[in-house]
């Protein structure tokens, strides 16, 4: 490990020899990054917030909108760094093995926390051990789809409709997803071993093109991110059947919750901001208090709702409870799945 010598200390080792080396043993036992971490003078220099997925996405835009309300209070830019790959693993693990230093900071999801412990057989990261949550950025429901030929066709209006289609029609529905392990497969999976359906599973490279499908009749439904789906249901492109929330979507009050047909059924999207493990206290309770006053401003939840999403943000230790939580559930989802990467 690197030392790192103040120049008080240099000066003292001219001349104070036996003092000195007392001091570097003292100072040998200080971490190399400590010095960039002093609770009272952070933040000195700006602040990296690692975006584990491709520039336009929907935890890209929520990072950048963050990164512009937090930078007047905590006097220093938030700088945005895409780092997509493998599901988001290698963003997050990047992070992971990053200085704890309060410099650092990444924007983890539902997949990256709680879905891809389990299905990756090599995890880079711990999500309980290597990280600190911050807060809880927003909530966003996936919503079950249908086009409206489809629907039209077989006289489907609700979840009931098509779970009866679906035992009148064995083998016959198939449904589309961004890809095997995807929140969209997950909750497909679900739903089958609920509701007792049977739907050929459909994975396609990202959750756009399997929209592409559907909108093209190639598939029966989807699971979709409501970010995402919200202008083609205003368009009439797509016909909304369920939110997959336990509580009914702001955006589409009309629009019931899967549960209120399966009862127990809750498998929405969440965001939110975490640190490297071991960042000090007093640097996590000031990112903490900043990041929540951003997420309670109107604006700021006026422009997350444009987008779908919900703010919701928590204390570090409330994130931490729901992260422990979502872990548990999505174990046994993912089992469920049979589903291994």
């Amino acid at each position: 490990m690197f030392l790192r010598f103040s120049s008080v200390a240099r000066r003292l080792a001219l001349g104070a020899g036996c003092a000195v080396l007392s001091l570097a043993g003292a100072l040998a036992m200080v971490p190399a990054h400590a010095a960039d971490a002093r609770p009272d003078a952070w933040p000195e220099k700006p602040m990296k917030f690692v975006v584990p997925y491709p520039p336009g996405g929907p935890l890209d835009v929520m990072a950048r909108l963050l990164a512009e309300e937090v930078r007047d209070p905590l006097g220093q830019p938030t700088i945005i760094e895409n780092r997509p790959g493998a599901g988001g693993n290698i963003g997050v693990g990047a992070v992971a093995r990053s200085a704890p230093d309060g410099y650092t900071l990444v924007m983890g999801a539902v997949a990256t926390f709680a879905i891809n412990p389990w299905l990756f057989d090599n995890l880079p990261y711990d999500p309980i051990k290597d990280f600190t949550p911050i807060t809880l950025v927003a909530s966003v429901p996936n919503v079950l789809v249908v086009s409206p030929a489809f629907a039209k066709a077989h006289d489907i209006h609700t979840l009931d409709d098509l779970i009866r289609y679906a035992k009148a029609n064995p083998g016959k529905l198939s449904y589309g997803s961004g890809g095997n392990g995807s929140a969209g497969h997950l909750a497909g999976e679900l739903l089958k071993a609920r509701s007792g359906i049977d739907a050929v599973h459909i994975p396609y490279g990202g959750a756009a093109p399997a929209q592409a499908a559907l909108l093209g009749d190639q598939v029966h439904f989807m699971f979709d991110n409501l970010a995402s789906a919200a202008p083609q249901i205003a368009a009439k492109a797509l016909v909304p059947l369920a939110v997959t929330t336990t509580e009914r979507a702001a955006s589409l009050p009309d629009v019931p919750t899967v549960a209120q047909t399966l009862p127990g059924y809750d498998l929405g999207t969440w965001f939110g901001v975490f640190v490297p493990a071991g960042t000090p206290e007093p640097v996590v309770q000031r990112l903490s208090e900043t990041y929540m006053a951003a997420l309670k401003r109107p604006e700021t939840r006026e422009r997350l709702a444009q987008m779908g999403s919900d703010a919701q943000p928590n204390t570090p230790a409330e994130f931490a409870d729901m992260v422990q939580k979502e872990l548990a559930k999505y174990k046994e989802v993912v089992e469920l799945s049979g589903t291994r990467l």
